[in-house]
């Protein structure tokens, strides 16, 4: 058991019969009345974002996760195949727990949150930016480039992707995963 004090960020709980990881959270002392500890906190399941206030001292139920680093293989309908880069075990993961399944390439190494007493897993966490190959964009039209005009594509991923009117199809581009955003061209 764990109280307020011991609440920090990617921690995760048992809350209303489901497991919560903590997004943010903050301590709030007013000058009238008890302290107490404001939180956000997301589904592990289904990922629902709920707010709540705990008073402080309260006690919490942590749950004991471990982070493994897995190698992914192959998609299997709306599952997806990893293996584990230690044990060459293989685990099934269904995509509403891993944060940008559009991005997926094969050989990709990923971070997998498994709940350390049924090595259930939890969350799967893409790296922070992907390189990933334009296959597919629209025209762009030729001297609209006084702005920051950006135009529809597909990536080699098969994931859409916002892109500006001098990446052409063939280059190689940066893609921030969290929200599915271009950041720059690669050479």
């Amino acid at each position: 058991m764990a109280s307020t004090s011991d609440i920090r960020n990617g921690m995760c709980i048992n809350f209303n019969s489901d497991i919560y990881k903590v997004v943010e959270f903050l301590h709030v002392k007013p000058g009238k009345g008890a302290a107490f500890v404001r939180t956000k906190l997301k589904s592990v399941t289904n990922g629902r974002v709920l707010e709540n206030t705990f008073p402080a001292g309260a006690k919490l139920d942590e749950v004991r996760v471990e982070f493994r680093e897995y190698q992914y293989l192959y998609p299997e309908g709306d599952a997806f195949t990893f293996m584990n880069n230690e044990t060459y075990e293989q685990i099934t993961v269904s995509g509403n727990i891993i944060n940008a399944p559009d991005f997926l390439e094969e050989g990709m190494t990923v971070k997998i949150a498994v709940r350390a007493e049924d090595e259930m897993p939890l969350t799967c966490e893409l790296p922070a930016t992907v390189t990933v190959e334009v296959t597919y964009a629209e025209p762009g039209i030729k001297g609209d480039t006084a702005t920051n005009t950006l135009r529809p594509s597909t990536v080699s991923t098969g994931a859409k992707v916002m892109i500006p009117l001098f990446v052409n199809v063939g280059d190689k581009i940066k893609v921030n995963t969290e929200t599915g955003a271009y950041m720059e061209r690669v050479k």
